[in-house]
């Protein structure tokens, strides 16, 4: 039967080895993963905060994608799927070459072979440009430094954070990147991380903890007053995180295949397990839902599914959305409040107990519950399993551990250097004058632009209204003369 004319070889442009449906999938795969970012998380960040640092906190998560990108292309890509430097190292060099970028995508470290010295698996090569994997790539990288924002939203210095973001990228992200997943030591030793439990959540929740230590708390008024300035767009951010993590875990294999189905299967699965388990917990504990609480269960359990999603049978992503719905929850409303350590770092969002511990337990719980079946589809050590599989599944489990040990300290010991080597040229906080007014001092801009905000009505610079039906109503208050009051437009009726 004659291959049909789509299907056929036709150079320069299509050639042999290009597949264009997983070539399609994997752009829209990227693309969906771009999406949670630009504009997911920059709405989220911008909605989730006090009006006043609304700007600002969307602007680091803009920041950050802005910059991650150009930095993922002049030298980090290749240091995370590059060829070895050290075994958690790959070699820097561009990613910009038509030559690189129109061959044959391929992680070149990747080829595993058993101990006596046969192939096991062959080296990891996608029917796509490189050019497709690079950018797949880069937006897992850029949402892992936008989580990671999340930390110290409202008080870190922009210029700081304009200095951290590269720095921690190249000294930090690609470190976790090719020992993961690019053909480092843990790759190789068997450790799984499917599509990022480690390599992006543990990592950001670790590293933002570090960051919020060393940054240093918000103003007293705003940790003990931090209202949402807007839940419903904050809704709109969540749903566009939710619905591009089909692209975060299907497009993990590198395929439109079936371990890509399986995966955005689960990863519905747990995130709708969790966000449930979350809000039930917040009637019986609390008496009421909360739509910000069932936003916090719904990331926890894409998160937690995120390193087993193409490994775990669906019922189990249903054991793992009750865990990540209730252990997290455990942590944030009931832990955080009684552990000093806890207590001293001003985690703004809570990216610690969202990130860090629904990675940890999905890494962990991925030991126990990975099946062998999916885990020889696309993993490099085939008889990989988890423990409640028998066999060496035991092994597994304490691989996960291991490997979750070296994420954690490397998180702390590198990005703890990066800031004190910041902080001696820039400093990592606002000072407290922009901290009590917010992103006015900070970029001269506010989010909303209502007339009468906070601004007292001129003559002199609004204009006569003398004649109009608006007036502006001061009123003295036991808290001052109305110079420092509230104020508001009445209508002459």
């Amino acid at each position: 039967m004659a291959t049909p004319g789509a299907y056929q070889e036709h150079l320069p442009a299509v050639p042999a080895w290009l597949n264009k449906g997983d070539n399609a999938w994997q752009l829209t795969a990227a693309t969906l993963v771009g999406l949670q970012s630009m504009p997911g998380l920059v709405i989220i960040y911008a909605s989730i905060v006090k009006k006043k640092w609304a700007v600002n906190s969307a602007f680091m998560a803009l920041y950050a994608f802005a910059m991650v990108l150009l930095c993922w292309v002049l030298v980090c890509y290749r240091m995370a799927f590059g060829d070895k430097l050290l075994p958690f190292w790959g070699k820097g060099a561009p990613a910009l070459g038509q030559k690189y970028l129109l061959g044959q995508a391929k992680v070149p470290e990747s080829t595993h072979y058993y101990k006596n010295g046969t192939l096991e698996t062959p080296t990891i090569e996608p029917f796509y440009p490189m050019a497709t994997l690079v950018y797949f790539q880069f937006q897992f990288a850029a949402i892992t430094m936008i989580l990671l924002a999340g930390s110290v939203l409202a008080r870190m210095n922009i210029r700081a954070w304009m200095a951290f973001v590269p720095l921690w990228l190249i000294f930090s992200y690609t470190v976790g990147a090719f020992s993961l997943w690019g053909g480092g030591f843990l790759f190789h030793w068997g450790v799984i991380d499917y599509s990022g439990g480690y390599v992006i959540h543990l990592s950001s929740g670790i590293a933002g903890l570090v960051a919020a230590y060393w940054v240093g708390p918000r103003s007293k008024l705003d940790r003990e007053r931090f209202p949402p300035n807007n839940v419903l767009l904050m809704l709109c951010g969540a749903g566009l995180l939710w619905m591009g993590w089909s692209g975060f875990n299907g497009g993990a294999p590198y395929a439109a295949n079936i371990a890509s189905s399986i995966a955005v299967l689960n990863t519905n699965i747990c995130a709708a397990t969790s966000l449930l388990v979350w809000t039930c917990l917040d009637v019986f504990y609390f008496g009421k839902p909360s739509v910000v609480g069932a936003v916090q269960g719904m990331m926890t359990g894409l998160v937690c599914i995120t390193p087993a999603a193409g490994l775990v049978q669906s019922w189990a992503a249903i054991v793992m959305g009750i865990l990540s719905g209730s252990v997290p929850w455990y942590t944030m409303m009931i832990l955080h409040k009684k552990s000093i350590l806890l207590q001293q770092v001003d985690d703004t969002l809570g990216v610690f107990h969202t990130h860090a511990v629904a990675g940890l337990l999905g890494g962990l719980l991925t030991g126990l519950l990975a099946e062998p079946d999916l885990c020889r589809l696309i993993l490099p050590v085939t008889e990989s399993r988890g423990a409640f599989y028998g066999g060496k599944g035991g092994v597994q489990f304490l691989k996960q551990l291991v490997a979750a040990l070296f994420v954690i300290g490397w998180n702390i010991i590198s990005t703890t250097i990066i800031l004190l080597v910041i902080k001696v040229f820039i400093p990592l906080r606002m000072p407290d004058e922009q901290l009590n007014i917010g992103d006015d001092a900070a970029h001269g801009e506010e989010a909303y632009a209502l007339w009468g905000d906070g601004e007292r009505y001129d003559p002199s610079k609004h204009g006569n209204w003398n004649g109009s039906v608006f007036t502006e109503q001061s009123t003295p208050t036991a808290y001052g003369n109305g110079l420092a009051a509230a104020r508001g437009v009445t209508i002459n009726l």
